[in-house]
């Protein structure tokens, strides 16, 4: 499932109150540094599943085919209401009119006119914890 014009905003539960760059731990990438770093660089060019994608394979080291992607996602994938960026670092994640994402910082001004926006659905972030 991909949304168009839709902003994620930072999940209820998130300890974060300005945006943190997710950085690799132990010398290796995170799927949170990895997203952070193919959006924040090319804002609206990817989509979701571009996104979900190529963090596959780059934490994997493997090369992408055409049948490897039909691979994965011949099984469901959680939206990105559930990604670290959201839940964990402070980034909001904006969906434009044809799917494309861009990252905004929970204390930007860009991230407050998102919740307000006509036009613009807004979806809350899923949270960490279970209440």
């Amino acid at each position: 499932m991909s949304y168009k014009n839709t902003f994620i905003k930072v999940s209820e539960d998130s300890p974060i109150t300005s945006a943190v760059v997710p950085l690799p731990r132990n010398g290796k990438s995170t799927i949170a540094s990895i997203e952070y770093d193919l959006v924040s660089k090319s804002p609206y060019k990817y989509t979701q599943d571009d996104v979900q994608f190529q963090t596959y394979l780059i934490k994997n080291q493997i090369e992408s085919t055409n049948e490897l992607r039909e691979q994965f996602f011949s099984k469901p994938k959680a939206c990105f209401r559930a990604s670290p960026l959201v839940k964990k670092y402070g980034w909001g994640i904006h969906y434009d009119a044809d799917g494309k994402i861009a990252l905004f910082e929970v204390e930007s001004e860009n991230y407050n006119e998102f919740l307000h926006m006509d036009g613009v659905t807004v979806l809350k972030g899923m949270r960490s914890k279970r209440n």
